[in-house]
């Protein structure tokens, strides 16, 4: 799909790949999904609400936008996981280190492999937060380790993997499963400080991996496998705004949105999160909307330890 549009339908000096610090790039595949299909019409759908959302947001008294939102091509068809996962993880770098703050919207979970390789490799003692109804820690499954159900097994091996709002799950899985890191649903209900936990076991440098199942199917019904008992949004926006004050947010994606044309409040709620999650980020890194995009692009700086590191 050729990207004529900006994201959001914000003015096109917002939206140049040049002076953007955030590029958004929409991966939509759904070659591995093995119940609900329609995950690679996420992203049209997510782009779709953003445009008739409004881009003020009142929590943070901020236009993100400003910071520069770059709409990437979305990646094309692939013959294989394998091949989409080696793409995504070339794609991503290639910006990382362009020194954006490199985003994602699927598509399936399994996009995420790719992504969280790249920024393994480009950040340092890196934390991958997932966010997520279901544990996705299979090392292989249907004969791929690129199945979305396999989406986190390989952080879980290489980075400090942490689990919220996890409900669902493989035996299989309790064998590789670091439990002290993972916050099941039913036990976040009764403790009223998971979060102040959660964020103990992170490190500095946090790469969010959202799994839109996350949520309960009350409010985001619009998914590949919903799961009753999940997170509700003021929740969940308490949690991330903390995630973002208190850590170095490298980068995130959001996964796993299936559409349909009874409800658009699940594409609506995905882009909402999408644009609080950037204000969040800037706000917090005193990147506030009121100063100049052309000055202070050279100045922004991704990573607050602003890593160098070979292609």
């Amino acid at each position: 799909m050729k990207i004529e549009k900006t994201y959001a339908g914000i003015p096109k000096e917002y939206g140049s790949p040049d002076k953007a610090r955030v590029v958004l790039l929409p991966v939509p595949y759904d070659g591995t999904s093995t119940w609900g299909k329609g995950a690679d019409k996420g992203p049209d759908a997510f782009l779709e609400a953003s445009e008739n959302m409004e881009i003020y947001d009142i929590e943070t008294n901020s236009e993100v936008y400003k910071q520069g939102i770059y709409l990437a091509e979305s990646m094309g068809e692939f013959d294989s996981p394998d091949v989409m996962v080696e793409a995504v993880h070339k794609t991503v770098k290639e910006y990382i280190n362009r020194n954006k703050l490199v985003t994602m919207v699927g598509g399936e979970h399994s996009i995420s492999i790719g992504a969280i390789r790249a920024f393994n490799e480009c950040f340092e003692d890196l934390t991958v937060l997932q966010i997520d109804a279901h544990a996705d820690l299979r090392k292989e499954y249907e004969g791929t380790k690129y199945n979305h159900a396999c989406a986190l097994y390989e952080a879980n091996e290489t980075t400090n993997l942490v689990q919220v709002g996890i409900r669902s799950m493989d035996h299989a899985e309790t064998l590789v499963m670091d439990r002290d890191k993972v916050f099941f649903a039913h036990e976040m209900i009764s403790d009223d400080f998971w979060m102040d936990s959660a964020l103990d076991l992170m490190t500095d440098n946090v790469y969010i991996t959202f799994d839109l199942d996350a949520f309960d199917p009350s409010i985001l019904p619009s998914t590949g496998t919903p799961e009753p008992g999940g997170l509700f949004w003021y929740e969940t926006l308490d949690f991330l705004r903390r995630v973002f004050k208190e850590k170095n947010v490298v980068g995130f994606d959001i996964v796993e949105l299936c559409p349909n044309e009874v409800d658009r409040s699940s594409d609506f709620l995905a882009a909402k999160l999408y644009y609080k999650m950037l204000s969040y980020k800037f706000v917090n890194n005193n990147e506030y909307m009121d100063e100049d995009f052309e000055d202070s692009d050279e100045d922004f700086k991704m990573s607050k330890n602003n890593l160098d590191y070979d292609e």
